[in-house]
């Protein structure tokens, strides 16, 4: 098969979807692969090393787009959707639900979307989703430490206090992947933390794991209010795998929140978690509301990109692999692969995405079939 890996051309988006070693494999398995040229250079890979594992180097991302499987990080923005086409397997974070206009053009080329971020194991593992949302989450505190700082627009807080002084309030809605890893890190900061989930399981992990150093919570409207109202910074981690995620914090919730106080909304590629939140990008990442400081970017790792993007490569490879052997009867035969298929052929084959954008749904094999 024909592989194509384009250059990523969204706001300072500095990742690439496969490192030159995850090329080789590839191409160890009989496939071709065009490499746009300068892809990796964000990632600190040059045209050589793609070159020295076997990849043809091509130059403007219409060739690269032109192969027949195409690798990606980031979701296809608008002078992408020319490339759209019916015989395209596209591979990538794609985040429908929260983004109608792309929906429509998938629908309308034909093309065939699988997402990263719904391919889901027997044990509901998310393997494709759990790299960036562990980097997102360690992120999430540090880039909200920097913006609580007065220069930035913040309450002017320490995240660690000094002796005699509190440190920072950090609130995270959500234990999961992002929300344990944002715990990590605004531990290690000295923070106060307090972690909002509803599954008691979750939460109960944490506690022995943490033992003191963190607050648990169950998650309910009443109890959000209450911890929000004394937070420095929330960190959003929700995640409703291929639906959008639900509004924890309501517009009206801002103004009982201290002022300078900082919102770190992980989940807004989801649509966000928050009432106020819209995506916003590395070069223009905050604005405020009511006082309160909104971080939005909707592609965080993408500020880190080599770690971001060996760790997103060591868990694609062996699905990129996977579609390049079988085509379309990869995603027949391996049901972890088929629940990342969000649309094919003009079709939404994933529910949540459905019930998200108010869509018809056609289950995967059916859709597959015709």
């Amino acid at each position: 098969m024909l592989i194509g890996l384009p250059k990523e051309i969204k706001d300072n988006e500095y990742r690439v979807g496969m490192t030159p070693a995850a090329v080789r494999a590839v191409i160890q398995q009989g496939h071709r692969v065009l490499v746009e040229s300068g892809a990796g250079t964000g990632s600190s890979f040059t045209d050589l090393e793609y070159r020295s594992a076997g990849a043809e180097i091509v130059s403007g991302g219409e060739a690269a787009w032109s192969a027949e499987l195409v690798v990606k990080v980031k979701e296809p923005i608008e002078p992408e959707y020319r490339f759209l086409r019916p015989d395209l397997l596209l591979f990538t974070y794609l985040h429908l639900a929260s983004n109608r206009t792309l929906t429509d053009a998938l629908l309308k080329s034909g093309t065939t979307g699988i997402a990263y971020e719904t391919v889901q194991t027997e044990n509901g593992h998310l393997p494709l989703l759990t790299p960036m949302s562990e980097v997102a989450g360690r992120m999430a505190p540090q880039v909200g430490a920097t913006y609580l700082q007065k220069t930035h627009g913040g309450r002017g807080v320490l995240m660690s206090g000094v002796p005699g002084v509190a440190p920072a309030h950090v609130v995270i809605l959500g234990a999961g992947i992002v929300g344990s890893n944002a715990a990590r890190v605004a531990v290690g900061y000295g923070a106060q933390v307090t972690v909002l989930d509803v599954s008691h399981d979750r939460l109960k992990s944490l506690d022995d794991l943490y033992r003191g150093q963190l607050q648990t919570r169950l998650s309910d409207h009443y109890t959000i209010e209450e911890v929000v109202y004394s937070a420095d910074m929330v960190i959003g981690a929700v995640l409703i795998p291929g639906g959008r995620a639900p509004w924890l914090i309501e517009a009206s919730m801002l103004l009982g929140m201290r002022k300078g106080s900082v919102i770190v909304d992980v989940a807004v590629d989801q649509g966000g978690c928050v009432e106020t939140t819209r995506p916003t990008t590395h070069s223009d990442p905050t604005y405020e509301i009511d006082g309160v400081v909104h971080y939005c970017v909707a592609n965080m790792p993408g500020a880190v990109p080599r770690t971001s993007t060996y760790a997103l490569s060591n868990q694609t490879i062996a699905y990129v692999v996977k579609l390049a052997n079988g085509g379309l009867d990869a995603l027949r035969n391996d049901p972890a692969l088929r629940l990342g298929l969000n649309i094919h052929k003009g079709r939404v084959t994933h529910p949540a995405l459905a019930k998200s954008l108010d869509l018809p749904y056609t289950e995967t094999l059916q859709a597959l079939a015709s």
